[in-house]
């Protein structure tokens, strides 16, 4: 198998980590050219990859005909952080298989921990190939998160984080030898959301009249510092409110 690992953040991190646990060397490491936590030598180092590229060059003619001549099998976006075109994607014979921190086709797009809080919807995590539509690819693997009242949108993402590496880990095999599953969405029974929607959506209105529990769960979904929370505005001034949740001991 020739494969392509795109790695970026902490769970990038683990992922170049358990190749390197089983002494497999990607035939190509892609890292993210801005490297905001500063991991790349570290991943550069570990991964011991046959070749480097960084993002900002993913678009040119040159690095397209290099990741061709590969002629990959797979590629692997462990937390990649951009959309890739669909003449990159097409590049690899069985695809992208990539970390998505929702449990498809619920939560499809940005901000799943959000939207899983607000609407209610199932949380958990996705392993799954992508096409130049958003998170509507074959599912490969999948894993449900149970939530409570103490979770935030900060406990969710790291639980998600967490999940995707285990997940992928317990899968290692399969993957890396091309024996994965694939099963297609039903995205009639799933939702999505662009980013745009976020602030919006955090908006409470001081005239309208909550449940207790939306109310609640508009708050926690917008709980995680140093993010913004969720806000209201009330003469000419805006604020924001967070919340803390913890269940009584008896």
């Amino acid at each position: 198998m020739r494969i392509a690992l795109f790695a970026a953040d902490r769970v990038g991190r683990d992922i170049v980590s358990l190749f390197a646990e089983r002494q497999l060397q990607p035939d190509l490491l892609v890292l993210d050219a801005a490297d905001p936590l500063k991991l790349n030598t570290e991943l550069q180092t570990m991964a011991k990859a046959k070749g480097v590229l960084l993002s900002d060059s993913l678009s040119s003619e040159e690095t397209l005909n290099r990741i061709r001549a590969l002629g990959l099998d797979l590629g692997i976006l462990a937390w990649w952080p951009y959309l890739l075109k669909p003449s990159l994607i097409s590049l690899s014979r069985s695809g992208f298989l990539n970390f998505h921190p929702s449990l498809l086709p619920y939560n499809r797009g940005k901000h799943p921990n959000f939207w899983s809080l607000v609407e209610g919807t199932p949380y958990g995590v996705t392993l799954h190939f992508i096409t130049p539509q958003i998170d509507a690819g074959e599912i490969a693997y999948q894993r449900s998160i149970p939530t409570g009242w103490e979770d935030t949108a900060k406990t969710l993402h790291e639980k998600g984080k967490q999940t995707l590496v285990e997940l992928f880990r317990d899968h290692f095999d399969e993957i890396v030898s091309g024996r994965i599953p694939r099963r297609a969405q039903d995205l009639s029974a799933g939702t999505f959301h662009l980013g745009k929607e976020l602030e919006p959506a955090s908006e409470i209105d001081l005239d309208k009249t909550y449940s207790g529990r939306s109310l609640l769960n508009l708050l926690r979904a917008r709980t995680y510092p140093p993010h913004p929370g969720a806000w209201f505005s009330d003469d000419g001034e805006t604020y924001e409110v967070r919340i803390e949740i913890r269940k009584r001991t008896r």
